[in-house]
C-alpha cells in the first residue's frame, strides 16, 4: 500500500519475504521462557489475573501505598511500523502528556530499522511495536512469537485509488490499466478477488512494481491506480485539490476488513512481564481516547513531537481519523476473533499462507482497560 512513509514508504507485503527471513532468524530468541504459549495463550492465569486484577481501568498502577512516583520509571521501547503519522497519535499523546509516567513507564518511541518492528519485538530488542494484521498472521504461521494487544483502527481504511480522470470507478475498470505496487502475492490476490465480484479479468491488468515512488508522481507518469490508506494519502489528495476515485477493500469483501495497524508485544513479555503490558496498554488507551475526544489538540501534540511532518496534513488527517479509532467497538483497541479468523481463512484460501492460523493465539484483549 502507498501512503504513510518510512523515509519514503510504508512497509508492506512487498517486502514480506525479506521480513519473514529476519523474523525466522530471531524466532527462537523471542520464544525463550514462554514454553510455546501463544497470544491468547497469554490467557494463562498469570495474564488474566494481572489484566483484570491490575485495575487497568484506573490506570493499572500497583497498590495505592506503592505509588509510581516512589519508584524509578521502567524504561521500555516502542518501535513504529513506519515514519510518524496520525495512526500513531495516541502513542505520542501518551508519552507527551505523561500517561506513560503515570503508569511507571518511560517509553522511547523509535522508527524501525531494516529488520522491521515485528522482528525487533520478537527478538526482544523492543518491548512493543506497531504492526499490521497481515504480518502478524504471517509471523505466527512461521512460529514467530508476537501477539497483537490492541487494534489502532477498528476497520480497514485502505483501498485502490486513482485520479478521477482515469475513470476507474469500478474494479471492472482495472482492465487495461497499470497497477503500481511491490509485486507481492497479496496485491494480486486482493485485486483478483475484488475484480471477480464484478466479472473482471485480472489477466488484463498490467501489474508493475514501482517501489518507493510517490503516489502522486506515479499516477501522473507511470501508473493508473495504487493501493493507499485514505486517512493519509487520500486526505493529502483532498488538500492538493486532486480528485480521486477510491475503491475501499471493505466494499467488496467482509473478509478484507482486517486490523491495520495493531500494537504488538512478544509472548515473552506476556508471560514474564504482564504488569508492564498492562501498564503500557492503560497509558496507550488513555492516549487514543484523548485523540478521539480532542482531535485538534492531539494533532498539535504530534506536530510538536515531529516537526518535519506537514502540519496541515496532520490536522486534516487527525480530524478524519479520530472517530475511526474506536468506531463501532465497545472500547478503543478491542479485537474480534472473527476478524482474525476471516482474514486468515481468506489468505489460506488464496494460497498466501502455508498453514491455517490459530487465530485465538494471535491476539488478546486481556490487557485493555475495562
Amino acid at each position: 500500500m502507498i501512503g504513510m512513509k518510512v523515509k519514503g514508504k510504508k512497509r508492506s507485503w512487498g517486502i514480506a519475504a525479506v521480513l519473514l527471513a529476519v523474523m525466522l532468524a530471531v524466532a527462537g530468541c523471542g520464544a525463550d521462557g514462554n514454553g510455546g504459549n501463544g497470544g491468547n495463550g497469554g490467557k494463562s492465569d498469570n495474564v488474566s489475573n494481572n489484566a483484570s486484577g491490575g485495575n487497568a481501568a484506573d490506570g493499572g498502577n500497583a497498590k495505592e501505598d506503592n505509588k509510581a512516583e516512589d519508584k524509578p520509571l521502567q524504561e521500555v521501547q516502542l518501535v513504529l511500523d513506519w515514519s510518524p503519522n496520525t495512526n500513531h497519535t495516541g502513542l505520542y499523546v501518551a508519552r507527551d502528556k505523561g500517561y506513560f509516567e503515570e503508569q511507571g513507564l518511560k517509553v522511547d518511541i523509535i522508527q524501525p530499522g531494516q529488520e522491521g518492528s515485528d522482528a525487533m519485538v520478537a527478538s526482544g530488542k523492543s518491548e512493543f511495536g506497531v504492526s499490521v494484521q497481515e504480518t502478524v498472521t504471517m509471523a505466527r504461521i512461521a512460529g514467530v512469537p508476537i501477539v497483537s494487544i490492541a487494534a489502532v483502527l477498528q476497520h480497514n481504511t485502505s483501498g485502490f485509488a486513482s485520479p478521477v480522470d482515469k475513470g476507474i470507478d469500478s474494479p471492472k475498470k482495472f482492465e487495461g490499466m497499470k497497477y503500481g505496487g511491490w509485486g507481492a502475492p497479496i496485491e494480486e490476490a486482493v485485486i483478483d478477488a475484488i475484480m471477480r465480484t464484478v466479472d473482471g479479468d485480472i489477466s488484463k491488468v498490467d501489474m508493475l512494481s514501482i517501489g518507493d515512488t510517490d503516489f502522486f508522481a506515479a499516477v501522473k507518469r507511470d501508473i493508473d491506480f495504487a493501493w493507499i490508506f485514505y486517512g493519509w494519502t487520500g486526505i493529502e489528495a483532498e488538500l492538493r485539490n486532486e480528485e480521486m476515485n477510491m475503491l475501499y477493500l471493505t466494499d467488496y469483501s467482509d473478509k478484507l476488513d482486517y486490523y491495520t495497524p495493531v500494537l504488538v508485544t512478544s509472548e515473552d513479555m506476556i508471560a514474564n512481564s504482564p504488569e508492564v503490558v498492562t501498564a503500557f496498554s492503560a497509558a496507550v488507551s488513555k492516549g487514543y481516547q484523548y485523540a478521539i475526544d480532542n482531535p485538534a489538540d492531539a494533532a498539535e501534540v504530534l506536530i510538536a513531537a515531529e516537526p518535519d511532518l506537514n502540519p496541515e496534513l496532520v490536522r486534516a488527517s487527525q480530524q478524519w481519523l479520530s472517530p475511526r479509532y474506536q468506531d463501532d467497538a465497545p472500547r478503543w483497541g478491542e479485537q474480534k476473533l472473527s476478524v482474525w479468523s476471516n482474514f486468515s481463512e481468506w489468505l489460506f484460501e488464496n494460497k498466501l499462507l502455508e498453514a491455517e492460523l490459530d487465530a485465538e493465539k494471535a491476539f488478546t484483549n486481556e490487557f485493555l482497560p475495562q
